[in-house]
């Protein structure tokens, strides 16, 4: 990159310039004499127009508030300013003390002092969409400039490997500690082996040793050291049951007997009740592109600035309304600003805590990164420090590859990087994510098989400003670590899918899936519109905006058992007892279902579990912010956000089908001794959800839109945006386990369809009917949490397996992927293989220790399935028709 003031100069070569990383350059009109890079001029024009423009409102959902340069950092910029005119160095530009404005995009103060470089995000709001924007690179090649892996990643894995084999010996957990709960700054420096890191930082001390998180739970933390045979520390178990409560226990302090109840049957199920519910992605590009001084520095601002007004006007003789509405809406917002102040206040000190983290492994992050490996570097200790302090359902890391990739093209341009060394990076990020590790009990991992921690990293989609696919080279990098490193379940690489997309890069990620089943795709074109160019999803198919949307996980609710409650007055089929309502009876006992009464029981059943929903998430949720709040996490968001409450139902397709048997067959009731309707005479033909049939494919879809119509009505905790997945990850077991028999012919005990499939089986028309079906399913207007689909292929349905250059298997998936998500389909994970081989691992684990499979918005090693749970895979439909 050229000097912009000396144009026959390199940056590099410039004494002004040569210590300042090319990739990040400061707005000429504020700092004359630094150089920004010329195709992001344009995007600050607007940065002075108005100097003494309000700041931003911050009322507003998903807003940022604008800041002044802080007084601390403007004397730093006019020290060195002295410093500079002594080196003879052009001045720095002194920047108005008074000044804020909401330029679009963040400017960048940087010292001309190699000591002392620094990016702070001043005069506007937080912005690095707009960085990424202004300065990606989109690639349109193939995959032919990849390097594989360096000597010492492949030395580095190679050790991760035996410790993960050690791990699977010891019955899934290698080690924990015991004695002391984990937290940012709590254990000192672990290395796998110092001199093979190019990436550093561990959990604990040690790779794979697990920490203890107590403040979600300490009867969970008990529970799950219990059953790998470790012992919970006395004096812990006493502080967190006689000083210092915890998550799981306001939750249950706070509960109705109605709500417990719930809990028992099974209707509600999955609840992050003693658990970290995560789903929450903190914005870990801001440590790299701004360094923790400059984010501490906004926090603060925001803290004395937004959040320190008064509200106008009185309850009575002022502006004020006295109604009881305005009162109790004053009220809320009273409270809302005082317990954000103090969450502002929880996230700077998590800030610095991350900064004394870093410190601990020899690195000043206060600063911005400077190059790429301090990019990769910055941004992998803000993701290590949240999963240190908090053990959510799922810790996704973000949208991170087109960041990432401005870096290393500036740094493989300056001659600093090569292409191997650029994978190398790649390679050992991503083998950190893979080491992550969480404590969890038996009953967890029933629901989450396999030991997940959706470390869910997006790659590809398109810029919705300017059209441009957003596909990078680093995008290739992070799937190539499938090759280099083997298939594996983390990170969750997640395909945001455009017709857009350049070809090559479609077929690159084809070839991924045929060789290693081991992503996902999701669609871009449907999500973009809703969501922006800067999106990324959390966990399996739940798409936000980064740094500006948060989501408070709402496990899911089991239809299935709702419909079967409807018929039995309320009552459990399982148990007997009364969980819901005492709705009313069957009007023709012995006579054949009725659809329309059945249907309108089912609305009025949607109704009660809504309500009983909703109100057991405000639980959850208020008591998660109130003992387990993700400091750090929110560190890294805007501090005004959306947020999201992700409301879930498993077991569509067997209502669907329930449904359908009853409105175009014969279904006749079977009643018990009890009185209950525990079995049904199912006769006829009727159509089977998944066969691109509209007669059973609308009935999906009212269950789908009247459920969330209901749910959409509900008061939610911080006024929570409602959404709803269709979703299951590997409880659909667990849920088929607590239900009994349904009127569409499924045995009690026998599983659900995974997520938003069809019941295993059914999908009589091939594999293109099937996810016709699956599109047709509302996401904008319903599903916005998300729509699962897992997907099977036999390989030879694709075509002839062809080494050359030839094969036509891959642009024959990416054809399929294209007419999918051009019909409207979410999200689809993608097994290309033989049920032979999954049967052949059950019975000779040994033979495919790396074997992946995509489950239900995530990925897993087969090997660590129960063997239910691996039955029950081999079960689902295998298209070998298309």
């Amino acid at each position: 990159m050229r000097c912009t003031a000396q144009p026959g100069l390199l940056a590099r070569d410039c004494k002004a310039c040569a210590h300042i990383p090319s990739v990040l350059r400061p707005v000429p009109s504020l700092v004359p004499g630094l150089r920004l890079r010329g195709s992001v001029i344009a995007h600050f024009k607007d940065a002075t127009k108005n100097p003494n423009a309000a700041p931003a409102d911050t009322a507003g959902l998903g807003s940022a508030p604008a800041f002044a340069l802080p007084e601390a950092l403007l004397q730093q910029l006019q020290d060195k300013e002295s410093a500079s005119r002594s080196a003879g160095l052009p001045p720095l530009a002194a920047a108005p003390k008074t000044t804020t404005t909401s330029m679009p995009y963040a400017s960048m103060a940087h010292s001309m002092m190699g000591s002392m470089d620094m990016v702070m995000a001043a005069e506007g709001h937080i912005d690095v969409a707009g960085f990424i924007q202004a300065q990606y690179t989109p690639y349109t090649g193939d995959g032919s400039f990849l390097a594989g892996p360096t000597a010492r990643t492949k030395a580095l894995w190679a050790q991760c490997e035996n410790l993960i084999h050690a791990e699977a010996e010891k019955g899934g957990v290698l080690d924990v500690d015991p004695t002391k709960p984990s937290s940012i700054t709590a254990f000192p420096p672990g290395y796998i082996n110092k001199e093979q890191e190019a990436v550093v930082g561990l959990q604990t001390d040690a790779p794979l040793k697990r920490a203890i998180k107590p403040l979600g739970g300490v009867n969970t933390v008990k529970a799950a050291l219990e059953s790998y045979g470790y012992k919970l520390d006395p004096q812990v178990e006493q502080i967190y049951n006689e000083v210092r409560k915890t998550h799981n226990s306001g939750v249950f302090d706070a509960y109705t007997e109605e709500m417990r109840a719930a809990r028992r049957s099974g209707i509600l199920t999955g609840l992050p009740d003693g658990y970290g519910r995560g789903r929450i992605i903190g914005d870990y590009r801001r440590v790299a592109l701004y360094g923790v001084d400059a984010l501490i520095a906004a926090k603060k601002h925001d803290l004395t600035h937004a959040l320190a007004a008064r509200p106008v006007g009185t309850r009575t003789g002022g502006a004020a309304d006295d109604s009881a509405e305005a009162v109790g809406a004053a009220e809320s917002a009273i409270e809302e600003r005082i317990r954000l102040r103090e969450e502002v206040n929880e996230q700077m000190r998590a800030l610095k805590q991350l900064k004394d983290m870093a410190a601990a492994y020899g690195f000043d992050i206060g600063r911005p990164a400077a190059s790429a490996a301090e990019a990769v570097q910055w941004l992998y200790f803000g993701y290590l420090a949240a999963v240190r302090e908090q053990d959510g359902a799922a810790m996704s890391m973000g949208r991170i590859d087109a960041f990432l990739d401005i870096y290393m093209e500036a740094d493989l341009a300056a001659g600093v990087l090569t292409e191997e060394g650029a994978q190398e990076l790649i390679d050992q990020l991503v083998v950190k994510m893979r080491l992550v590790r969480h404590l969890r009990t038996p009953e967890y991992n029933a629901l989450f098989a396999g030991d997940p921690t959706w470390v869910t990293c997006v790659l590809g989609g398109v810029d919705q400003a300017s059209g441009r696919p957003l596909v990078t080279k680093t995008a290739f990098r992070m799937l190539h670590t499938l090759y280099n490193l083997g298939p594996a379940p983390e990170p969750n690489l997640t395909v945001l899918w455009s017709q857009a997309l350049p070809q090559p890069f479609k077929a690159f990620c084809a070839k991924v899936s045929l060789d290693t089943s081991s992503i996902q795709y999701e669609g871009d074109d449907l999500m973009r519109p809703l969501f922006g160019s800067d999106y990324a999803i959390s966990c399996c198919v739940s798409a936000m905006r980064v740094g500006k949307d948060m989501q408070y996980f709402g496990a899911r609710a089991n239809l299935p058992k709702l419909l079967l409650y409807t018929l039995n007055g309320g009552r459990d089929e399982v148990t007997g007892d009364q969980v819901g309502p005492a709705f009313a009876p069957i009007k023709d006992r012995r006579a054949p279902l009725n659809f329309e009464e059945v249907q309108a029981k089912l609305e009025a059943g949607m109704e009660w579990l809504a309500g009983l929903y909703c109100e057991t998430m405000n639980v959850i949720h208020f008591m998660h912010d109130k003992y387990d709040y993700e400091r750090i996490q929110m560190a890294l968001h805007d501090t005004t956000v959306r947020r999201l409450l992700a409301f879930g139902m498993a077991g569509l397709s067997v209502v669907a089908d329930s449904l359908s048997a009853i409105k175009y067959g014969s279904v006749t009731p079977v009643y018990d001794e009890r009185g209950l309707m525990t079995d049904f005479k199912v006769e006829g033909e009727w159509p089977k959800y998944g066969n691109d049939d509209d007669r059973v494919d609308e009935l999906a879809t009212w269950v789908a839109k009247t459920f969330f119509a209901k749910l959409a009505k509900q008061y939610t905790y911080r006024n929570a945006v409602p959404t709803l997945s269709l979703l299951t990850i590997t409880s659909n077991v667990v849920y088929g386990k607590k239900t009994g028999n349904t009127p569409d012919g499924r045995r009690q005990g026998q599983p659900f369809a995974p997520g938003a499939n069809p019941l295993h089986g059914r999908e009589a028309r091939g594999a293109l009917a099937s996810l016709n079906s699956l599109a047709k399913l509302p996401y904008a207007t319903c599903c916005l949490d998300g729509v699962s689909n897992t997907f099977s292929l036999v390989p030879q349905v694709l075509g002839p397996a062809n080494a050359s250059a030839c094969d036509p298997r891959p642009a024959n998936l990416a054809s399929i992927l294209d007419g999918y998500f051009a019909a409207g389909g979410h999200h689809i994970n993608v097994n290309v293989l033989n049920r032979e081989t999954l049967l052949d691992a059950v019975e000779h684990p040994e033979r495919y220790p790396n074997l992946t499979i995509r489950v239900s918005g995530y990925a897993v090693h087969f090997s660590r399935l129960t063997r239910e749970q691996q039955l029950e895979v081999i079960a689902r439909t295998f298209h070998d028709t298309m």
